[in-house]
């Protein structure tokens, strides 16, 4: 279908699903707009917009999605609904119009991106979240203390010994998270012609919970790995070098050798709901914070074990002047 007839019609069928509820919400909108001092919330429109925003499998992004909602549901009178999807059928969600805006894409699905944002035109990009993220292979930084030659992958065939498993054979294991997760490490390995092989925990989840079984130990491990990550805080963790990047060198899936980039996250917008969303929409494109701010709710959130809506109604609570500057102008 055309895009700009897709278009209208979900801006048609949002129309009419708002004038439909409008009458029998008018006394939640009330309520819902007014403060605790009486007055109308000027950021509320009145209408009884929902927000939908997906959650990818990893705590930064949870840490996003729970302090976007803080702010629309509490100051701005969004109702929020959240769904849990991995990053690449978040661009199908928001190609369709089932959500409206991902807001921290590590630019991992190319293909997609290019056809929905350059060729459909159905999806657009909404700026930086304001986090940098890079991806690579490391090991723990007490292991790399005893073998310094592991920060440079050529070393690593005359090392995988210390990194074999039951499930890597005779290679050495490079332990990695969700299936989901866009990685180019296969082919990294088989270009690169190193003996060693992925072996998938199955989530960031088992990822976590393997590393620091070993990590007690003081077992040697090698893992695709990111940063930010909240567990670096608790068992520090040493990069492995990986060839330098040059032009193109990861163009194609299946002929990657080089390192990975360092990555300012993005955030990424149903069109429809980009130019008509209204305050919600101009709410999200201005939100943006640091990586030690997003670290310091993962942090609550997972070492501190708070649940993720106290977890950021805490940084909302304590950050006033940051978010107050991603509010709509009134």
């Amino acid at each position: 279908m055309n895009p700009s007839i897709l278009t209208r019609l979900r801006g048609a069928r949002r129309s009419r699903l708002l004038k439909s509820t409008l009458a029998a919400t008018g006394a939640l909108a009330l309520t819902l707009g007014l403060t605790s001092c009486g007055k109308a919330d000027p950021y509320y429109s009145g209408s009884p917009n929902t927000v939908t925003l997906p959650v990818a499998a990893w705590a930064g992004s949870e840490a996003n999605v729970a302090v976007a909602k803080q702010i629309l549901e509490k100051q701005m009178g969004y109702r929020v609904k959240t769904l849990q999807m991995d990053e690449p059928v978040m661009f199908d969600a928001l190609n369709t119009g089932r959500a409206d805006a991902m807001l921290e894409d590590w630019r991992g699905v190319p293909k997609k991106e290019k056809k929905y944002v350059e060729e459909l035109k159905t999806v657009v990009n909404a700026g930086e979240l304001g986090v940098t993220g890079h991806i690579g292979w490391y090991v723990p930084t007490y292991f790399a203390k005893k073998h310094p030659e592991v920060k440079d992958w050529r070393n690593l065939p005359k090392l995988k010994k210390y990194f074999q498993t039951p499930e890597s054979g005779d290679k050495g294991q490079l332990l990695e998270g969700s299936p989901s997760f866009s990685t180019y490490d296969d082919a990294i390995i088989k270009n690169l012609d190193l003996p060693y092989k992925t072996v998938y925990a199955g989530s960031e989840a088992a990822q976590t919970k393997e590393i620091q079984k070993r990590a007690a130990k003081k077992e040697p491990f090698l893992t695709y790995w990111w940063i930010p990550q909240w567990l670096n805080s608790k068992v520090p963790m040493t990069e492995v070098k990986l060839p330098k990047r040059t032009k193109g060198c990861d163009a194609v899936a299946s002929k990657v050798d080089c390192a990975y980039p360092y990555t300012p996250l993005t955030k990424f917008m149903n069109r429809d709901f980009a130019e008509n969303g209204g305050k919600a929409a101009e709410f999200l494109k201005k939100m943006n914070w640091t990586t030690e701010q997003q670290t310091e709710v993962v942090k609550w959130m997972t070492i501190d074990k708070m649940d993720t809506d106290e977890a950021a109604a805490k940084w909302v609570k304590e950050n006033r002047d940051t978010w107050e500057k991603w509010l709509p102008d009134k």
